[in-house]
């Protein structure tokens, strides 16, 4: 623990209620952690956010510098990776640094209170030991995925969802066995836990958050959906200007299809080009990110069809650097999200109003796409999960491109998502239900 660390320590009352945020070190675990981070630090406790200090220096150069001032950052020690160890593996070493951080607060203060990812239930678990201490889980799923996952997995009997169920495919290769043995790993330690903040909102999730807690009141479990958790400051990108910004400034609105698959997905080189060829076909406007996850490792040479870019010109255009989603999304010239529907991206499009292509990979993403298309109604399949070993053909991404940004069956589902979308933003306005569930979970950590 360095100098700086154990003064900000030794200022710590008594009297005071700490809270210590605990992510899993691994991209896309991180961000939402940390910006939940930043709204509990606005109720003036002591918030500690604990992670790699790779991780952290990211952190603070992703923060705005308002709230890079409210937040404790506490560096673990970055784990020796041996071969064939993923980083997944490797958090499974930060029990004993993580035990030895919560303790020394505890001593200092009224009550700590932990919050993880549940993928971080092993390395929290010496919580139950100290008797000022209680932690909470936070999911970075969808409830809907929570709620699918307690009735097909669990065989938990649910009563009028036969149907529902029966809709659903079978979600067998929606993960690796490498990330079913961690989540296996972390089961015994989950009980431990007084209750889960979900990632998501009452009016886009209120019947399967409702259904969450009626199965989870027998265990004394208690719930809150703290959602839609955003970055803080929608109008900041950078000092730059951006190219993708600039572009849309010049487009017609609801006209801008916005294509991305994440920072974690890799596409065969057929498939980036059958995408291509369907894009083009289309005839309608696009920006599609094209990043190093698309391109593979560095000895892959992705081509796009000869010429592609150049006949796309003004029409399309395909980045490869990172490109600031959110803004995209709230841009007046975005009518559709072609997505690969991790939660996060579900959330940023249902927030903005924008209708979304289903293009699901892997793990919930399925479950989320289903949510999008069959319960919500705010987008339409694009890659279905029973034909996940083939190719999308570009008639198919062509097809489904035009339906939703040129038909009349496309602007029903875009005002649906508009309309989904402001209500919402609306929730998450001072005494909407985002603010109510906040204040609440405060409340009942402070009690």
């Amino acid at each position: 623990m360095t100098q700086v660390e154990n003064h900000e320590l030794s200022k710590l009352k008594q009297d005071e209620v700490a809270i210590v945020m605990v992510p899993l070190p691994a991209q896309g675990h991180l961000n939402q952690l940390l910006q939940l981070s930043c709204l509990i630090s606005s109720y003036h406790h002591p918030v500690y956010y604990v992670g790699l200090a790779t991780h952290n220096r990211q952190a603070r150069i992703a923060l705005n510098p308002s709230n890079i001032s409210k937040l404790h950052f506490h560096d673990l020690p970055n784990p020796e990776l041996i071969a064939f160890e993923t980083i997944w593996d490797a958090s499974m070493h930060l029990r004993d640094p993580i035990a030895s951080f919560i303790r020394d607060i505890s001593s200092k203060v009224r009550r700590v209170i932990v919050v993880h990812d549940p993928m971080m239930s092993y390395n929290v678990q010496d919580v139950s030991s100290l008797p000022n201490a209680e932690s909470y889980i936070f999911n970075n799923i969808s409830v809907f995925s929570c709620y699918i996952i307690m009735c097909l997995f669990l065989k938990t009997s649910v009563q009028h969802e036969e149907e529902l169920l029966k809709k659903l495919y079978s979600f067998e290769g929606v993960t690796t066995d490498e990330a079913m043995d961690l989540s296996d790993s972390q089961h015994p330690y989950m009980d431990i836990r007084s209750g889960d903040i979900h990632n998501t909102s009452k009016v886009i999730e209120r019947k399967y958050i409702d259904s969450m807690e009626q199965a989870e009141l027998s265990l004394n479990k208690k719930q809150w959906a703290i959602g839609p958790i955003l970055p803080t400051k929608l109008d900041y990108i950078s000092n730059k200007e951006d190219v993708c910004l600039d572009w849309l400034n010049k487009q017609p609105p609801r006209s801008v299809l916005y294509v991305s698959f994440g920072t974690t997905t890799s596409l065969s080189d057929r498939q980036i080009k059958e995408l291509a060829m369907g894009l083009e076909q289309s005839k309608q406007r696009f920006i599609w990110v094209l990043r190093d996850a698309d391109r593979g490792d560095i000895d892959r040479k992705v081509e796009l069809p000869q010429g592609f870019e150049e006949r796309v010109k003004g029409v399309g255009l395909v980045v490869r650097e990172w490109t600031p989603q959110l803004q995209i999304l709230a841009h007046s010239s975005t009518g559709g999200f072609m997505s690969h529907c991790d939660w996060t991206s579900c959330l940023e499009s249902i927030t903005m109003g924008v209708p979304i292509g289903v293009w699901p990979i892997h793990t919930n993403q399925p479950i989320n796409g289903f949510l999008v298309t069959d319960i919500l109604k705010v987008g339409l399949l694009v890659r279905d999960w029973g034909k996940r070993e083939e190719v999308v053909s570009a008639s198919t991404i062509q097809n489904v491109v035009r339906k939703l940004m040129a038909s009349e069956e496309g602007d029903t589902i875009r005002k649906r998502a508009e309309e989904l979308g402001e209500a919402v933003r609306q929730s998450t306005e001072k005494g909407g239900a985002f603010q109510i569930e906040l204040d609440s979970f405060i409340a009942h950590i402070t009690r």
